[in-house]
């Protein structure tokens, strides 16, 4: 894992597009209310559920994670990062979560379910993504993270895997776990390798550059299918990082060399989206000219690809995963409790293994 820039470095400017502001509503999560239906993803912490709220007859997406796999790989603090920004953040392109809750044992948080499935995915059928596709989405990223610095929130996260796609083709940012409020600098390390800027590896301290870097090379993934800096060693990929000059297929456009390359600046002074002017400076790039920001914002824009999506709970956009892990999970001390003091509601005596859909317990992740 790893984490970043100077206080005021990405400033909004007052035309930048930004979301009318609301006070986000939570609400209560009652575990009973949900029918467990298929697993959405798995990782080291546990997984990702589809549920359907049964009186609404609503999907959402229910991440379990486990309290004893947080405590020991040290990702505490980051769940209680995750938990308590996306409480607060309100953006089309964000995915939202509408309330969490624990209990002794794990931490649920509850998700709008977006059927489109990840953008990785969709990056590796097609190969690499025609240049209004790559404009469009990068156009949402830049749209998102405009938002989130103005509100001093680095992401630190950007890959293929952590986007996802709606119904109706546009994108949403999911995965806050290395999300940080950051004022001025942090020293983390965390993100991953393909993804890292040079202040990052160099342990420099870093901050809102770090997601503009990821951009750079975001765009230059989705064009070329790959990223510009690869290794099966992660240790050569970052000095291809500190080292290499990004080197361009043919077909690239100008315009779009040019954003890269303003994007995978070293010196964060000199970086686009780092100097004044902020993320509207971006925004203004002559590759981004054909962009409406107001109607891309409103979601007023055809995207130029839609995902095909059946009913509403469809998953045929994910991978199938087996239904349980069939792990007991052993009581924590609670010295170990305490450490999620601080996250938020309590289950109040709901345990996970009440959910049933079909006979698959909550328990079994």
């Amino acid at each position: 894992m790893l984490r970043g820039s100077r206080r005021n470095t990405q400033d909004c400017n007052a035309d930048f597009p930004m979301p009318v502001q609301s006070v986000k509503e939570q609400k209560t999560l009652n575990l009973s209310d949900y029918e467990l239906k298929e697993t959405l993803g798995t990782g080291t912490f546990g997984r990702v559920r589809l549920v359907k709220h049964i009186g609404e007859n609503k999907h959402y997406a229910l991440k379990i994670l486990k309290k004893a796999a947080l405590i020991k790989l040290k990702q505490v603090e980051h769940i209680k990062n995750e938990v308590k920004l996306l409480s607060m953040i309100t953006h089309p392109m964000i995915v939202n979560m509408p309330a969490f809750v624990q209990d002794e044992n794990k931490i649920y948080l509850l998700f709008e379910f977006v059927p489109g499935g990840e953008l990785f995915t969709h990056l590796r059928t097609q190969n690499r993504f025609p240049e209004d596709l790559s404009k469009f989405y990068a156009a949402s990223i830049v749209l998102a993270f405009g938002y989130m610095h103005h509100l001093n929130v680095i992401y630190r996260d950007l890959k293929p895997e952590n986007l996802l796609l709606t119904r109706e083709g546009y994108l949403k940012i999911t995965d806050f776990g290395f999300a940080k409020y950051v004022e001025d600098r942090t020293w983390t390390l965390c993100g991953t390798p393909e993804y890292l800027a040079p202040e990052i590896i160099q342990s420099k301290g870093h901050g809102k550059s770090v997601d503009w870097w990821a951009t750079g090379i975001l765009i230059y993934e989705m064009m070329a299918g790959y990223p510009p800096f690869y290794d099966d060693n992660p240790f050569c990929i970052y000095q291809k990082i500190l080292h290499s000059k990004v080197e361009f297929p043919r077909f690239f456009d100008p315009k779009c060399r040019d954003l890269i390359k303003k994007l995978l600046q070293h010196d964060t002074t000199r970086r686009i989206g780092c100097i004044r002017g902020g993320a509207s400076k971006i925004q203004a790039h002559k590759w981004f000219s054909v962009i409406d920001w107001q109607a891309l914002l409103n979601q007023q824009i055809a995207p130029p690809f839609l995902p095909t999506c059946g009913d509403e709970g469809d998953t045929s956009n994910f991978d199938e995963y087996p239904e349980s892990e069939g792990d007991d999970l052993e009581p924590l001390l609670a010295e170990e409790r305490r450490l999620f003091d601080g996250l938020g509601v309590e289950a109040g005596g709901v345990e996970a293994g009440g959910v049933e859909a079909g006979g698959v317990e909550a328990g079994g992740v």
